[in-house]
């Protein structure tokens, strides 16, 4: 028990004349870390302002002062703890020891990083563009350095893990989406005269992009009727709302201007036969 208490005792004069010591610099250490957070949220802060004014990608622009940011932190905890009178050797050599062990169990997690940095680099999509790729498609909400996320109409988000992306064949139409949808007219309709009243109800409905002119025409002869292809462009976060609208008005066109919609039918013929 005695032992204990005098090493207890050994433990705390330590302490003391550490602090004693070392009080002014433990201080100064204090302040310069202090410091050097303000400084870093200051210039992290103002890098991207100033990159997003001058027109930059956001996303870019983010990577870029998030990095700054880190940076100046490290120097400050370099500068603290050399006010301490510690060796960085020690810590520089333990990070490197453990960073081979973290990447030889982290190869995925590291992979979606090398991703991240590709993507903020290569710029195949900023924030605002709709992509598809593996199958998912979505506005892209934010670009991380492990991976990204996209939102759709629904607000609902889905997050893709950047090596799921990187080589991959990306569809890329910008803030828009297209539709492609048919509409069925009698065969003794005028067919000039119909393509004209769609187009108008297309382009006059809300929520059609009017970066790109609708492409309506003939796509295909059936039984009963002749389809009429309609391919337009819309936001991609108003995809299905809009394409409503423009069924709506286009089946409102159609029967203003007495233009039929036909229904399935068949001619069934009785052929007699001798009993």
């Amino acid at each position: 028990m005695e032992e204990e208490l005098q090493q207890a005792q050994e433990v705390y004069n330590l302490i003391v004349n550490y602090l004693v010591t070392y009080s002014f610099q433990i201080l100064a250490a204090i302040i310069i870390m202090l410091l050097g957070n303000l400084v870093a949220k200051k210039v992290s802060a103002f890098l991207e302002g100033f990159m997003v004014n001058k027109g930059l990608d956001i996303t870019l622009s983010r990577f870029a002062a998030s990095f700054v940011k880190i940076v100046i932190i490290a120097f400050a905890a370099i500068t603290a703890l050399d006010m301490l009178d510690i060796s960085v050797t020690p810590f520089v050599a333990a990070v490197g020891a453990l960073s081979l062990g973290a990447g030889l169990a982290l190869q995925g997690l590291l992979s979606n990083y090398g991703a991240g940095v590709s993507i903020i680099v290569a710029r195949p999509f900023v924030v605002g563009d709709t992509i598809k790729v593996q199958g998912v498609t979505g506005v892209v909400k934010e670009v991380k350095l492990a991976y990204t996320i996209l939102s759709n109409e629904d607000e609902v988000e889905i997050t893709i893990p950047n090596r799921h992306i990187v080589g991959e064949i990306i569809h890329n139409s910008q803030e828009n989406s297209i539709i492609e949808s048919t509409v069925g007219i009698a065969y003794a309709s005028d067919i000039e005269r119909a393509i004209a009243v769609i187009l108008r109800a297309v382009t006059s409905t809300e929520g059609v992009s009017t970066a790109k002119l609708p492409q309506i025409g003939i796509d295909n002869f059936g039984d009963s009727s002749i389809d009429i292809g309609m391919r337009y462009w819309v936001p991609t976060d108003k995809l299905f709302a809009t394409k409503y609208r423009v069924n709506q008005a286009v089946f409102k066109a159609l029967e203003e201007n007495g233009i039929e919609i036909p229904f399935p039918q068949r001619d069934v013929h009785l052929v007699p036969t001798d009993s």
